[in-house]
Parts: C-alpha cells; structure tokens; sequence
C-alpha cells in the first residue's frame, strides 16, 4: 500500500488532524470493525468500488456508500467493507475542528455515515471528482487545501476555553480527566452544551473514548498486562467494569482482542473475515 500524508499550514493545522491518501490497499479480509477514537471524517472513494456498513451483531450491509460521505462522532464500534485494490483520500478532523468548515453544530453527524450531498449538497461530490484528475498525492491535497480554506469561516471558531479544555484532556493521564471537567470555568451545562456543539458528545462520553484508545494503545505496546491495575489506573470501577466498556467500544473482551492477534493492527481498523493462511 502507499501511503501519504498532507503537511498543514495555519490556520488548517488547528482543526484538521491529518489529510491523507492511500493506494493499492490490498487487505486480507472483506468487512473490518472501526472503533470510536473522537474524530469526524470526510471520506473520498478513488476507485469507483461501492462501500457498505453493516449490522454489527448479523453482519449484513445495511446502507452503501458511494464517491464521498461523511462519518461523525460515534459511539461505538460500526462495522465496514474493505476492497482490494482500493484508493481512497480522508480529511479528519480535530475533534473541535469540523465546526468552522461545516458551520452547523456537529451533533447532528453523531452516531452517523452519512451521503456528503445530504449535509453540504454537490460541494464536495465536485471536489471528489476533482481529486480523481491529478496523479500526485500532492495535487490532490492542494485541491483539498483550497476547498477548506474556502469553506473556513473565522466567525466560527470553537472558544478557546473549549479548546484549552479538550487539549488538557488528550494531554493529561486519563484518571486526572472528570478533575478536569469539573473544573471548567462555567456551568457543566454550558460545557456539556458546548461539547455538543463542537465535538458532537458530551465531555464524559469524549472523556471514556479517550480512555479506551488510550488503553488500546498500552495493549498494543505490551501483549500481557495485568487487566486489575489497568482497570485502577485508568479509572474503573473494577476489572469487570474495564472489561464492559472494552467491549462496548470494541466488540471484543480484551482477552479475545489478544487471541486473535488484533494488537497488531494498524490504527482504529480490525478485520472481522480474515482469510487464514
């Protein structure tokens, strides 16, 4: 696969966590599991394939995809195709970011995948077919540069005590996150308010996606950890409760993660069908 990665000048670099393009992605399986990691995508298909979502529990396509869609804050896991051979080019979002580019509060993507044409009309179905025209991954990024600063609207930028806040979450040990919030300078309603508008959940939920990535991340340094003090250290209840809210994002018990060797994997992205050898 190739891979390459846009570098992001001001004021895009403040909202836009990464541009990306990707080619010649030739996976092992056909439908992958994406777990929540706090940010809203824009995703532009390259290779005319068809893309589904599917019934997490059944495993059946529930909705198709094509050219460009938009995927919001979610929940919980959601359950995707995979294509060989494909290419496809993504923006993602700050988890403040979407707001000065979409101009409406983003809790109306949460929990969603949804058709771009359906949220922001032909805009960006043009610049799909625009990106289908140059070679270069460089082109490609320039011609999405120039849509997002287009589209930036500088009257909408998030407070900047909403993004002092959301900074100190990603910075600071999960167990330190509800001392953080609480101690927001105004009402918690007028946070959660906030939160809302500009991230698309509330500070405790963002809170608890946080702490999931963050133990993912620790289980993809170290196979074998101790589950009783991850749980302690990072805030649960119990072991029982750790364990619960694994798989509430993930759709795996942390053992099972490790037996199918998905500590492995690159990313928010676990195949479900792998083709065994």
């Amino acid at each position: 696969m190739i891979f390459e990665n846009a570098l992001l000048s001001p004021p895009l670099n403040q909202y836009i966590e990464a541009i990306f393009h990707f080619r010649h992605f030739k996976p092992d399986h056909s439908i992958e599991r994406v777990v929540p990691t706090g940010h809203i995508y824009v995703i532009f298909e390259l290779d005319g394939f068809e893309r589904h979502t599917y019934d997490n529990d059944t495993l059946q396509p529930n909705a198709n995809y094509t050219k460009v869609w938009i995927s919001g804050q979610h929940r919980h896991y959601i359950s995707i195709s995979a294509h060989q051979d494909s290419e496809m080019f993504v923006i993602q979002f700050k988890p403040f970011g979407a707001f000065p580019f979409f101009h409406f509060p983003v809790q109306q993507l949460t929990e969603q995948v949804v058709a771009s044409t359906e949220v922001l009309g032909n805009e960006l179905v043009d610049l799909q077919a625009a990106l289908l025209q140059p070679e270069t991954s460089a082109e490609k990024f320039r011609l999405a540069q120039d849509w997002l600063t287009q589209r930036y609207d500088a009257q909408k930028l998030p407070p900047q005590d909403l993004i002092g806040l959301l900074t100190q979450l990603q910075q600071a040990p999960v167990a330190n996150h509800y001392n953080i919030i609480e101690n927001y300078p105004s009402t918690q309603k007028h946070l959660i308010n906030q939160f809302k508008k500009y991230v698309g959940l509330t500070p405790k939920y963002y809170h608890r996606i946080l702490r999931f990535n963050e133990i993912l991340g620790k289980i993809k340094k170290e196979e074998r950890l101790p589950w009783a003090q991850v749980a302690y250290d990072c805030g649960y209840s119990d072991q029982s409760h750790f364990i619960k809210e694994f798989r509430h994002f993930s759709g795996f018990n942390p053992q099972e993660f490790l037996e199918r060797d998905l500590n492995n994997e690159e990313g928010n992205f676990f195949p479900l069908d792998r083709e065994e050898s």
